[in-house]
């Protein structure tokens, strides 16, 4: 084994984003005084991160007929009756203390009306105006806010610190750990801690079309399979119905165009600048983003595309000006792509955006393993198999300050810090050294293989024997990774390393994506299989669960607990509309 350098602390949260600083600055209220707060980030505090870039806004149920009760319902009609009701109600009860917290305690300001009330617009699947929002940058305004509070206190931060593997007790009862790579130096650094909180984010990079950044790569539920925490709806990949199609020679490619340009009246086109949405549902483009996104698909596979193979938005019909007031920033990003969104068409296509599964936790963030809490995107089971927009920032800073209070009074409960198992940090250790001892190859062109792979074989419409190809595929890539080496002379923002620990977490989540779709036999949400295409009963739903034994990933099936609501029933009030937003 290499030299590691041993570090303590008594609270670590893995990930900078809504989540993470959120969760310490709760943590640092409820601990303990003395309790020592350390936050590891992948890349710099507030510059990194998924909810940097959230554009759309924050649901929130804030009056004017709109309800938690209402929130909630939206939230479970969008997830086809699968997530977690104990997760979803705290999210939208908890959303408007959240809100509040982050106007006067944070500092965060949003967008108001006439009147000084927050202005609120409507996202697809919702039924109440209800996204609060700056703009269309709402993620910026929230992640620079935080970052201002998190460098106000006595937090530690370890920044550009990579996870590589959580490290339980030796006999497995507990996590004593996590070990990272401190990417300016290329070293080992070991850190125990009494609580961990995993969140580092999602990050579905692993399709040809994706928003999040290169290196959000699911390195968390990597490392949560390894160390045999159950994972649960790993099969629902959220695509986003218009990212930004600019061709193969920007990385512009993939990025969202935010909801809210559908919201506000938006059109969808085809290769013949034909309006084709309603040929799929009755919203139109208003309908979810699962619904519009095999619309969009469906479109592509008819060849009824725009000269780079997708389909166009279109949002001159409501007057450049308005556009450009109220999309400022969705202006300035395709224009800088060669598009003039206010005034003429726009190319875009489904790109792979939000991961509704994750590890397997209680309303209250704990796990089955001891120590170890999870939030945000990493946890599973608040969305079920469709997240609706404006509902995943809302999850990461409620959830995020959820677990900061649970960790901080659930410290005061623990003993010492716990010793590691010796011999799972040395295999985590080795299992990261591997590309160093290999002859250097071409890890970018695999990253391309498999992202073809899964665009292909497991992407927005699906079918076993696609699946099952893709696996295969799947299969021959990794094998292909392992015995591609990176050069190991320099070990300091080695970035050829980084890409391929990238690669391995990538690999090894979208095996479990492609054998958790092949064992829902059913179409709900975000997955859509082309040979099961009926939901299924609502009333015997079941969600799929993920678990590494040995070397293989078994899936099988729980009953989904109705705990507030069964489907056919409402907790609604008989008398209240259908919808409160106005067409």
């Amino acid at each position: 084994m290499p030299e590691i350098d041993r570090h303590d602390t008594d609270i670590l949260i893995l990930g900078a984003g809504g989540a993470g600083m959120f969760a310490a600055l709760h943590a640092q209220q409820t601990a303990p005084e003395g309790t020592k707060i350390t936050i590891a980030v992948k890349g710099l505090l507030g510059k990194c991160g998924c909810t940097r870039m959230v554009q759309g806004g924050y649901n929130v149920a804030l009056g004017g007929g709109d309800t938690v009760e209402r929130h909630f319902m939206d939230t479970i009609n969008g997830g086809k009756w699968l997530p977690n009701q104990d997760m979803a109600w705290k999210l939208c009860e908890q959303a408007v203390v959240r809100v509040r917290e982050l106007e006067n305690e944070i500092g965060c300001f949003f967008d108001r009306n006439a009147d000084g009330s927050l202005h609120q617009k409507a996202f697809a699947g919702q039924t109440a105006d209800r996204t609060v929002h700056k703009g269309d940058l709402t993620g910026i305004e929230i992640i620079n806010r935080l970052m201002e509070q998190v460098l106000s206190r006595p937090i530690e931060r370890l920044q550009e610190h990579r996870a590589v593997g959580l490290i339980p007790t030796k006999d497995g009862s507990a996590l004593a750990g996590v070990l990272f790579i401190d990417m300016r130096s290329g070293k080992f650094r070991f850190v125990r801690a009494k609580t961990v909180l995993m969140g580092t984010g999602g990050g579905p990079s692993m399709y040809k079309y994706h928003t999040p950044s290169g290196d959000k790569t699911m390195d968390g539920l990597a490392m949560a399979l390894r160390a045999g925490l159950p994972l649960r709806d790993m099969e629902m990949v959220q695509f986003h119905p218009t990212g930004l199609l600019a061709g193969t020679h920007t990385k512009m490619t993939g990025t969202v165009l935010e909801e809210g340009l559908r919201g506000a009246g938006g059109q969808l086109l085809n290769g013949a600048e034909n309006r084709f949405m309603f040929d799929y549902d009755s919203r139109g483009e208003r309908a979810t983003r699962d619904v519009v996104s095999r619309g969009i698909y469906a479109e592509m596979r008819k060849n009824n595309t725009s000269e780079n193979g997708g389909v166009f938005i279109s949002m001159a019909h409501l007057g450049p000006d308005f556009v450009r007031e109220k999309f400022s920033g969705m202006v300035k990003r395709c224009a800088d792509s060669g598009f003039d969104l206010a005034g003429g068409l726009v190319e875009v296509v489904p790109t792979a955006h939000y991961f509704m599964g994750g590890v397997i936790v209680d309303a209250d963030t704990r796990t089955a393993m001891e120590g170890l809490y999870v939030a945000g995107e990493d946890a599973g089971g608040a969305h079920g198999s469709n997240r609706l927009g404006g509902n995943g920032v809302a999850n990461s800073t409620v959830y995020g300050g959820v677990a900061g209070d649970i960790m901080g009074a659930d410290i005061r409960k623990m003993g010492a810090l716990r010793d590691p198992d010796e011999n799972v940090l040395a295999a985590e250790i080795e299992r990261a050294q591997r590309p160093l001892h290999q002859k250097p190859g071409n890890v970018q062109a695999l990253r391309h293989e498999l992202q073809e792979a899964m665009w292909d074989d497991v992407g927005v419409m699906r079918t076993e024997a696609g699946m099952e190809r893709g696996i295969k595929r799947l299969a021959e890539i990794k094998s292909e990774l392992l015995e591609t080496g990176v050069a190991s002379d320099n070990l300091a923002f080695n970035l050829t390393w980084h890409d391929w620990l990238n690669m391995a977490s990538l690999c090894e989540m979208s095996e479990v994506i492609a054998k958790a779709g092949i064992a829902r036999e059913n179409s709900r949400g975000a997955h859509f299989r082309e040979d099961f295409p009926e939901s299924g009963s609502m009333e015997s739903s079941y969600f799929t669960v993920a678990c590494q034994k040995g070397d293989s990933v078994d899936v099988t099936r729980e009953a989904v607990q109705f705990s507030i609501v069964k489907p056919g029933e409402t907790i609604l009030l008989a008398d209240e509309p259908e919808t409160l937003v106005e067409e």
